[in-house]
């Protein structure tokens, strides 16, 4: 009788654990996480991401699209920026100094600051004066279609979010970067 427990057991559980995974490794429980949450350690699919500064699955940095003025650095964090209805998580990473010239985007994007002092103003021109600084936690929506602009104050890195597509429109052409 005993043994029949033990053996249905051991049954029981390990039909609970292959019912938690998704086939590729992925688990779908745990203590951290809750029960239905992914978590993907594959780096290939939707599911709970880490950056490169916990030792899981890395934030892959390049050069930011022309687009942008020469300097940053740009990285998905989730979904493609270049897909319409689509939501996307971006990171950008600007120098000291860095100016991005009046723009606006198709649709709102939401920016937290993660290191270093983002200052961001709204209107058509530029202004020093119109900035608001935002600082490491802090928290932005840059409305759709309403013109803004940025500068940076040390080394700074925020991530923004949005439905897609991620794209700039500058305000004056002579602003763009491909322009020039």
């Amino acid at each position: 009788m005993l043994l029949q427990r033990f053996s249905l057991g051991t049954l029981l559980v390990s039909l609970v654990l292959v019912a938690c995974s998704d086939g590729d490794g992925n688990r779908t429980i745990g203590p951290s996480f809750g029960q239905g949450v992914s978590l993907d350690t594959s780096g290939r699919g939707p599911g709970l991401r880490r950056d490169d500064r916990s030792g899981a699955t890395p934030i892959i940095w390049g050069p930011a699209p022309p687009i942008f003025p020469p300097g940053a650095q740009f990285a998905v964090v989730e979904g493609d920026p270049g897909a319409a209805g689509e939501i996307f998580t971006v990171r950008l990473r600007f120098p000291n100094g860095y100016v991005l010239p009046p723009h606006t985007h198709p649709a709102d994007e939401y920016v937290t600051v993660l290191q270093g002092t983002f200052l961001a103003g709204m209107g058509e021109d530029f202004s020093r004066a119109a900035l608001i600084a935002y600082k490491e936690d802090d928290f932005a929506t840059m409305p759709g279609n309403m013109a803004h602009f940025a500068a940076i104050r040390g080394t700074t890195e925020v991530q923004v979010h949005g439905m897609g597509p991620f794209a700039l429109t500058y305000v004056h052409p002579e602003d763009d970067p491909r322009n020039k």
